[in-house]
């Protein structure tokens, strides 16, 4: 009984999305558009905009999401994020993540 519930949760964890399959090298190719406002290493360029490097991946491929999906609202992400498929948000994601804060 222990052992098909521990399997059933793992089962909710993988299908929520908990675990992403992205490429860091993809998303890292995809970057350049980013470095603009958020630096070529993830770290601002610009006061006020947020450091990208070391954030939690699933964080930020949920909030580049939202931005597509208009749940968060900012006209320059909304404009970036619309030529993104879900692929490439969470390849971003993995590549930021990857990144040390320095």
């Amino acid at each position: 009984m222990k052992k098909l519930f521990v399997l059933a949760m793992v089962g909710l964890w993988l299908s929520s999305g908990a675990v992403l399959a992205a490429d860091a090298d993809a998303g890292k190719a995809k970057s350049g558009v980013c470095a603009g406002c958020h630096g070529a290493n993830g770290m601002s360029v610009i006061p006020g905009y947020p450091n990208l490097a070391g954030q939690n991946e699933m964080y930020l491929a949920k909030q580049l999401k939202a931005f597509k999906s208009g749940a968060r609202k900012n006209p320059i992400m909304t404009g970036i994020v619309a030529a993104l498929s879900d692929e490439d948000m969470d390849n971003l994601a993995a590549y930021y993540a990857s990144l040390a804060c320095k």
